[in-house]
């Protein structure tokens, strides 16, 4: 009997929810590689978009996943949450698979990137500009999504875009 793949064919409609899981996303599950052990780490991270729409956190060099991205820039982001009522399983998230970009100070784009970041996380004026803080941009390479049981799509970067 031949086996049906659960990867369903990507439509508008997974490119939609997609996109409306990656806009919505004021944080993300961060899984990296730890430098010391190679084992998977995973932490929780604020999360904006930059003004193109690819992801972007501000970390600080006091943070493990820190240090692991700057020795292994591959990483994974979780994003969606379970609602507050039914099995977490039905509820809709997003799986990037991507690369970190560190944007440094004085940088080509930094200023734009830090005033748009702000624009959305006001809060972190209070640590923005602290010497051990850097902007984060996650190069997406592949997403994929479950929209709930049976509905398992895969997606290219492009699929994430407008």
């Amino acid at each position: 009997m031949p086996s049906r793949s659960p990867i369903r064919p990507t439509d508008d409609e997974a490119r939609a929810l997609a996109r409306a899981l990656l806009s919505r996303a004021r944080s993300a599950a961060l899984g990296v590689i730890e430098p010391a052990t190679g084992a998977p780490f995973v932490t929780r991270i604020a999360l904006g978009l930059t003004p193109d729409g690819a992801p972007v956190s501000l970390v600080s060099d006091l943070a493990q996943h820190t240090a692991a991205l700057r020795e292994t820039p591959a990483c994974s982001l979780l994003l969606g949450e379970p609602g507050l009522k039914g099995d977490p399983l039905t509820h809709p998230r997003l799986t990037l698979q991507a690369r970190a970009e560190f944007v440094e100070r004085g940088t080509p784009g930094h200023q734009t990137l830090r005033s748009h970041y702000l624009a959305g996380h006001p809060k972190a004026k209070l640590y923005v500009d602290f010497a051990d803080f850097h902007f984060l941009r996650f190069a997406v390479g592949a997403a994929h999504l479950n929209g709930g049981f049976g509905k398992a799509y895969r997606l290219t970067a492009g699929d994430l875009l407008e």
